[in-house]
């Protein structure tokens, strides 16, 4: 009832002691399109969903690559991902030149933590409407972080955000081995999970088989640099994953728009954003 009185700023809290406008961010990832991140003991693997804004143009880009170590792939607002995969590019070739080594993925994720928490302090910026997934590999090895615009980060096992992407955790726990940290399997399966996964979130309407054609994916690891896999390689894992279990029927845990939305409707108040259940290291 206090919503339309506290959030026309940033810096106004609601008697509950909300940020709305924060609240209203999380929300704008759930309106992109879903993308997967996961790992094993060896590499770690972005899958994304394209989607086109209309007939007449082509996908965006839903993968970026920031280093020969480290790419992250994106769902929200598609412009401020752009200027975060900016900074993040900048502040990896200043660590290279100063010290002629690779930035820890989890250090340059803590400074982009603190770089976008400065937008929900300030009353002339505004937070950053874009979730991220970061797919990187350092000297202790590979790394799936999940980066939200309220400026949190977890360090995570295997995760999806996006639209529709609570069915796609839900086939991440099911997979995940409760002996170990990560996913045991190889290289070839870790690509086939996170496909049947992104499978998941596909709406029941949808030809399972057609929309999966039109996906990006990226993978990092031992003795790998960061590569975002050609249509040829792509449609390799494609015909693999087709032999794996289908996954589980989605949720509709917020309506598909059918692509990335740069604005909200007017006059549509989002609902309450919900806890995001994940598997994560703690």
């Amino acid at each position: 009832m206090f919503r339309n009185q506290y959030d026309s700023d940033v810096t106004v809290w609601s008697p509950q002691g909300r940020l709305h406008q924060v609240e209203y961010a999380m929300e704008a990832v759930k309106l992109g399109s879903a993308t997967v991140g996961l790992k094993n003991s060896d590499y770690a693997v972005l899958v994304a969903l394209r989607r086109a804004a209309s007939e007449l143009s082509s996908s965006q880009r839903k993968i970026i690559p920031i280093d020969d170590h480290l790419g992250i792939s994106i769902a929200g607002i598609t412009a401020d991902a752009r200027v975060l995969s900016n900074y993040l590019r900048t502040e990896c070739l200043n660590y290279k030149y100063a010290y002629g080594a690779r930035y820890p993925v989890s250090r340059l994720i803590s400074n982009l933590g603190n770089k976008m928490q400065v937008t929900t302090q300030r009353y002339d910026r505004r937070p950053y409407g874009v979730g991220l997934l970061v797919a990187g590999y350092d000297e202790r090895g590979p790394h799936i972080f999940q980066v939200d615009p309220s400026a949190n980060f977890f360090n995570c096992k295997a995760m999806s955000i996006g639209s529709r992407s609570q069915s796609a955790r839900t086939y991440l726990e099911r997979n995940i081995s409760s002996k170990g940290r990560d996913f045991v399997c190889t290289k070839d399966e870790l690509i086939c999970h996170g496909i049947q996964a992104i499978r998941g979130s596909l709406p029941n309407d949808e030809d399972s088989e057609s929309p999966l054609l039109n996906i990006s994916i990226a993978i990092v690891g031992k003795d790998q640099p960061f590569k975002i896999l050609d249509d040829v390689e792509s449609k390799k894992y494609l015909d693999m994953a087709k032999k794996l279990p289908a996954p589980p029927a989605p949720s509709d845990d917020v309506p598909s728009t059918g692509g990335d939305d740069d604005e909200d409707k007017p006059g549509d108040a989002p609902p309450d954003p919900q806890v995001l259940v994940g598997t994560m290291e703690r």
